[in-house]
């Protein structure tokens, strides 16, 4: 279920993007939690923390954010994996979504776009792990 403060792991190598994503969503938000981490950090976070959503970029340094993405789904994870990339060719796009990205955006012509989707994905999060708990709820002949 999505905290009261929804945690947003965003993994880029640009210290300026980290910085103004983060700006940004702190200005949009102020209940986001945003951690801007290195690809290293990220691999490390995955396995150890909840995280309501994943904002990646696609080239990274030690691996693709394809690649990030897909060790996010292999833990089991249904968060949402947001890709925010300069990578505009419809085949990265494509080839993110065939990894499990939920969207995909293009940087800097969707900035406009951003904290709308980001609102957008914690909300389609929210509801789907409300359904879900009910459906166990019921599942389990609990009331509901």
């Amino acid at each position: 279920m999505l905290s009261p403060n929804p945690r947003i792991l965003y993994v880029d190598d640009n210290k300026d993007s980290c910085e103004m994503i983060s700006l940004m969503l702190h200005l949009a938000d102020d209940s986001y939690q945003v951690s801007t981490v290195s690809t290293q950090q990220s691999l490390a976070l995955i396995e150890s923390q909840s995280v309501d959503l994943y904002i990646l970029d696609y080239a990274l340094p030690e691996m693709t954010g394809i690649e990030l993405c897909r060790r996010i789904r292999q833990t089991g994870s249904q968060t949402p994996v947001l890709f925010y990339s300069a990578m505009a060719r419809e085949t990265d796009r494509n080839e993110a979504i065939a990894a499990g990205a939920t969207e995909y955006l293009v940087k800097p012509n969707d900035l406009d776009k951003l904290t709308e989707t980001i609102k957008r994905l914690l909300d389609e999060s929210s509801t789907i792990s409300k359904g879900e708990s009910s459906i166990n709820t019921k599942a389990n002949g609990g009331i509901y």
